[in-house]
């Protein structure tokens, strides 16, 4: 009988064992997920509310063991805020573990297109972060906090560099600002500078150029040639009198530029002011700050092209000259193919 009652015991115990085992097993190593899903936590997020986001969007197979993980690992008095992936391959307990460490996963944070606006710039940021656009654009005209890195507000363009990054959800303006001098001094080497200084203009008066061509057209193959056009200017003391600057003056509002419009009171006015303006107007891109270390004058520095046009053909390319007078009658052509079309 004793024995009897030993052996029953005992297969109680080790099924008791087995089941604790199982369960261990279940919740610390089995994969618990159908799918791989993203989840963003934002501060004061409840632990039940991310728990019932993971079990519906990574179709969890076990809720029970993903329930008991939360609360073996306190996640409600632990949760961190970030971008988390839940893969197939997580167990619960890792799953737990990742949300209260903070082990993020990083987005890609995407700094393209037409940057030329602050308030814009910040929208797009925030957009892609847990910051605020308002927080953004306060960075963007921080003085004290763009010292540390070399620039101002006013040239807050040159810092940032078109491109798509890795970085965390959760990352501050200054993580941005880190990401961005890095891109700025990969950029700087040794051979772009040398061009650089042989043109007489230093990293910053080539961003300010670089701005202006970017702002003239996106065709990056004509870019050399509108730098050239500009360089030449510089070269002979010719005032710059490019319109993308006008429209800068103007927060880009107008729709089409005016003969008035260029009597606008405005450092930025190079139809007024002579050299290059304070700061760039927009955020240039690699392929127009190369064009400005690369341009093609159209002939010997200061005596090549001039001046430049819309193309007739409607192309979107533009003609290039080395007269006035040359650069009237492409005007004329242009202005003919306005008219033949209707268009004003």
């Amino acid at each position: 009988m004793r024995k009897t009652l030993f052996f029953l015991l005992m297969l109680l115990v080790l099924a008791i064992a087995g089941a604790y085992g199982y369960s261990w097993l279940r919740d610390n190593k089995l994969p618990n997920f159908r799918q791989q899903a993203e989840i963003y936590v934002y501060p004061g997020a409840e632990a039940n509310k991310v728990l019932e986001e993971i079990a519906d969007k990574a179709k969890v197979r076990n809720r029970a063991s993903l329930e008991r993980s939360f609360k073996a690992k306190r996640v409600a008095e632990y949760l961190t805020p970030g971008h988390y992936t839940v893969s197939p391959g997580d167990a619960s307990v890792y799953v737990a573990r990742m949300l209260n460490n903070g082990w993020q996963s990083p987005v890609r944070l995407s700094l393209t297109g037409n940057l030329r606006v602050k308030g814009n710039i910040a929208a797009k940021i925030a957009s892609q972060l847990l910051l605020d656009s308002a927080t953004v654009h306060r960075a963007l005209d921080d003085e004290r906090l763009l010292a540390d890195y070399g620039f101002t507000p006013r040239n807050v363009f040159s810092l940032l560099t078109p491109d798509t990054y890795d970085i965390y959800w959760t990352a501050s303006m200054v993580d941005v600002f880190d990401r961005q001098k890095a891109a700025w001094d990969a950029f700087w080497t040794a051979e772009r500078d040398a061009k650089a200084k042989a043109l007489r203009l230093t990293r910053q008066q080539v961003s300010v150029l670089a701005s202006i061509v970017k702002a003239e057209s996106n065709n990056e193959a004509e870019m050399p040639r509108i730098a050239g056009v500009y360089l030449n200017r510089l070269k002979i003391g010719m005032p710059l009198q490019a319109d993308p600057t006008i429209a800068f003056c103007y927060d880009y509002k107008l729709n089409r530029i005016l003969l008035k419009h260029l009597e606008v009171d405005s450092d930025y006015n190079t139809y007024k002011h002579t050299g290059l303006p304070p700061g760039p107007i927009c955020v240039p891109t690699r392929a127009a700050l190369d064009a400005v270390l690369n341009p093609d004058f159209g002939g010997t520095w200061g005596a090549g092209n001039l001046y430049f046009c819309a193309n007739a053909d409607f192309s979107g390319t533009h003609v290039f000259a080395k007269t006035l007078a040359e650069h009237n009658r492409n005007a004329q052509a242009f202005q003919a193919e306005l008219n033949r079309r209707g268009r004003k």
